[in-house]
């Protein structure tokens, strides 16, 4: 897959970080750039890190499935040192130069990209998710297992019943939604990364949905295939 440089990783401050999502953002579209009817792909992507010699390394995973069949078509890693520090609304600046290496290893050229973070669900609406479309060029979702409180509001529970939502709601915005994916378990929260509209990423979403897991098959398979990579880079 080819690339989209949107800015480099140089950047020293957090009044950079917070310049350069500004930025972006203005350039954001919750609206479809494909016809929803004719997905065949849709790629997973996370990251998992560890600690060696005092310094902190991830690996980042992307696994394509096919959307219809639900089966893996390709996996590829990319994997090394973090040099950005952790600080809470910037973590796409620590984890994209990681998922860009992956990205060009790929063959295939998904039609979706799913990540386990945030996307338009953000302080800035620059999640991960958000974030990386700029570079993918390609419409993106954002999937978090824990909800991002974003200026004190709390989101509706919604009811115990698959596929049952309730929209989240800051200063009358939509920011993403709460989404019940199995039945007598928490929800996760969903967020348009770009390209995409809400409604048709949750379609997307119960689409992939099986019995092993709450959250979707991609970027589960991508949470499993980052502990098996770890695992085996921590023993070299």
């Amino acid at each position: 897959m080819n690339i989209n440089l949107v800015h480099d990783f140089n950047i020293n401050t957090e009044e950079e970080f917070s310049s350069i999502q500004s930025d972006l953002a203005k350039n954001i579209i919750l609206k479809n750039s494909f016809n929803s009817k004719h997905i065949e792909t849709c790629a997973g992507v996370d990251l998992a890190y560890w600690m060696e010699e005092e310094k902190e390394y991830a690996a980042c995973c992307i696994v394509v499935i096919n959307y219809i069949s639900k089966e893996v078509i390709e996996k590829v890693y990319s994997y090394g040192k973090i040099n950005e520090p952790y600080i809470p609304g910037y973590l796409a600046f620590r984890e994209l130069p990681l998922i860009i290496k992956a990205v060009e290893k790929l063959e295939t050229e998904p039609n979706i990209f799913m990540f386990d973070g945030n996307g338009y669900l953000h302080f800035n609406h620059m999640g991960v998710a958000t974030h990386a479309s700029f570079f993918l060029n390609s419409p993106t979702i954002g999937v978090a297992k824990s909800y991002l409180k974003i200026k004190g509001s709390d989101f509706e529970m919604p009811k115990d019943e698959v596929g049952a939502y309730s929209d989240i709601v800051i200063d009358n915005e939509v920011y993403g939604r709460a989404l019940r994916s199995r039945k007598n378990t928490k929800p996760i929260f969903i967020s348009c990364g770009n390209y995409i509209d809400l409604d048709t990423s949750t379609d997307i979403i119960l689409n992939l949905l099986s019995m092993d897991s709450r959250i979707p098959i991609p970027t589960r398979l991508a949470d499993l295939e980052t502990h098996i990579v770890r695992q085996k880079l921590k023993n070299i």
